[in-house]
């Protein structure tokens, strides 16, 4: 069941720490996906292909009712971490209920923390650590057109 790859934050540093004792480069990315759409699917595959395994820090739903507002998430978290487990690219999915992932980036230490490009590398939480410990922080060009705050408009117009 791909349910099994969703870990809590201590299983994950487990599973990290023995996926990079065996010689893997295990790249971390982050997000709500609250409404997944096509720009989340090129963006976590593009980031797979940086390394052997993709963990994903997922936002809990307090975090993304913080971030993004009361209405917010429209799919609860423990769907959108089933959708998430469920596809084949991502390897562990792990919750954080934190205001950013500078925790749960600093006890997973990955060798690859990657973000979309509408960030630039000195705005990335948890860059400074990664890079600090001998990681590299990469960001992706993200597909246009594509986020799940147009698509609620779409939907709420039509």
């Amino acid at each position: 069941m791909t349910e099994s790859k969703i870990l809590s934050r201590e299983e994950t540093k487990k599973q990290v720490e023995q996926w990079q004792s065996e010689g893997m480069k295990i790249v971390f990315t982050n997000g709500c996906f609250d409404i997944v759409h096509l720009g989340h699917i090129d963006y976590l595959e593009k980031a797979q292909a940086l390394g052997d395994k993709l963990v994903l820090g997922l936002n809990t739903d307090a975090s993304v009712q913080r971030l993004k507002g009361e209405t917010r998430p429209v799919v609860n978290e423990y769907a959108r971490a089933r959708m998430m487990s469920a596809m084949s690219f991502i390897d562990a999915v792990t919750l954080f209920d934190e205001e950013t992932p500078k925790e749960l980036i600093e006890t997973l230490c990955p060798n690859i923390l990657v973000k979309g490009n509408d960030y630039s590398v000195e705005n990335i939480v948890g860059a400074d650590f990664v890079m600090a410990h001998g990681g590299e922080v990469k960001t992706i060009s993200l597909v246009k057109g594509y986020s799940t705050s147009a698509i609620i408009e779409k939907i709420k117009k039509s």
